[in-house]
């Protein structure tokens, strides 16, 4: 499956006439975008704003992140199951990007597990989205709408934004700033290939147990599925979008599944220095029986796939540190070599258990951080959507917002701050 990228970048968003993008800057008709949003009765309204990189700005509580992306040629349109018709896969053709844009679906939508994005100053250290142009849709379902109904407003809003401004975009395609090319070809062709390399495969863990936290594989709930193989592709043109309602740190919003770091390392070196033969993507669950069940599944799938070793990403943190250690722990047994990738919640002095299990086998792990490490986020002079929720977004607690403004909040309160797939600004050395 041969997918191009063809991305134009964004470094500014403005409103007027007509939506499109030149010379850095892209225009949104708001009247038009708000009208299309509006189209959802399960609405009662919804504002539109802008926030740019070192601007005194904050945005809380943010739900979800997206890039804008739609589809030039090829199956299908991004978002599959959402956007466009349900019977065509994703993953081939050409994807118009603007890169360096994204949406931000905030206001005070669901519950507390929803984030906050600043726009310079300390916390902006912590946030991928401090350094892109957003478009902030502040979202009110209408009174009386059930939480979930509420969630899926927010999400599909999010969705037809981002889609919305690069098919909008898509005369300026010839004008792409680059152009990225991804080949992922069938596991026979690719072993023929490259015989020598060490396989390696990706058991991608979506957070799907229910109660709003849940993710989206083409339009279905994940956790109505069985662990399935999918062509890396798939994902970068949005085949999984996230429902999540979860602690903004590690949850894995539409943004960071579109611009997957695990996969665009991998790619990077397939063919130089190992044979990456697939993605397996797997659920966490809520019981043990159906936590055994998806692992070995998975786990299977990566036998199939012969693969030598497996990194493997987790997503939130707590009950899903049983599925992320199953897995490692039958990968090991047998003869697959992993590398986990999660984040810690180690207490605001780092002395606590990181994860809630543990095994012998996993003793080669990649940390996101420590999302309970507190900070102090200074008062902006702006703030879009509502400031009120930080006492009760996770993260925070009675008496984090501060009569001068200024918030103390853990990081786990930061969107994208302790990212398990390594979308985020913290970094780490070997020493």
């Amino acid at each position: 499956m041969k997918l191009e990228l063809h991305k134009i970048s964004v470094r500014r968003i403005c409103f007027g006439e007509a939506t499109h993008v030149e010379n850095g800057l892209l225009t949104v008709n708001r009247e038009e975008l708000k009208a299309l949003i509006m189209e959802d009765r399960g609405l009662a309204g919804v504002e539109l704003d802008l926030a740019h990189p070192g601007e005194d700005t904050r945005i809380m509580p943010v739900k979800d992140a997206l890039e804008p992306r739609a589809k030039l040629s090829g199956p299908g349109e991004v978002f599959p199951g959402f956007i466009g018709p349900l019977d065509t896969t994703v993953g081939e053709g050409q994807t118009l990007v603007l890169e360096g844009a994204a949406v931000l679906t905030a206001g005070r939508l669901v519950a507390a597990q929803e984030g906050i994005v600043d726009m310079s100053g300390p916390g902006a250290d912590y946030t991928p989205f401090s350094r892109t142009a957003n478009l902030v849709l502040v979202l009110t379902p209408r009174e009386g709408v059930r939480l979930h109904e509420a969630e899926q407003c927010c999400r599909l809003a999010g969705l037809k934004a981002a889609h919305y401004l690069a098919a909008e975009c898509r005369a300026a395609a010839a004008r792409a700033d680059r152009v990225a090319v991804y080949d992922f070809q069938p596991l026979s062709e690719t072993l023929a290939r490259h015989p020598n390399l060490p396989k390696v495969a990706y058991v991608y863990m979506l957070q799907s147990q229910g109660l709003l936290h849940d993710t989206w594989v083409y339009g279905v709930d994940a956790k109505r599925i069985l662990p399935t193989l999918m062509s890396p592709t798939e994902i970068m043109d949005g085949a999984i979008v996230s429902g999540n309602c979860v602690s903004a740190c590690d949850k894995n919003n539409t943004f960071s599944h579109q611009n997957n770091p695990i996969i665009e390392a991998l790619f990077k070196r397939h063919g130089t220095e190992l044979n990456f033969v697939g993605v397996v993507v797997t659920n966490e669950n809520v019981t043990l029986a159906d936590k055994q069940r998806s692992s070995s599944l998975a786990i299977r799938l990566v036998r199939l796939l012969g693969a030598e070793a497996a990194i493997i990403s987790e997503e939130g943190f707590g009950n899903p540190d049983a599925d992320l250690i199953l897995n490692c722990v039958k990968a090991e047994k047998a003869g697959v070599k992993t590398v986990l990738v999660t984040d810690e919640y180690a207490g605001t002095n780092g002395a606590s258990q990181s994860l809630a299990d543990s095994c012998p086998e996993g003793d080669a792990v990649v940390t996101a951080g420590n999302a309970n490490a507190t900070i102090i986020l200074p008062a902006m002079a702006k703030v879009i959507g509502d400031p009120g929720q930080a006492e009760v977004v996770a993260g925070g607690f009675f008496g984090s917002r501060r009569p001068d403004g200024s918030l103390e909040v853990e990081l786990q309160a930061i969107m994208g701050a302790t990212c398990e797939l390594g979308l985020s600004r913290i970094g780490a050395y070997t020493i």
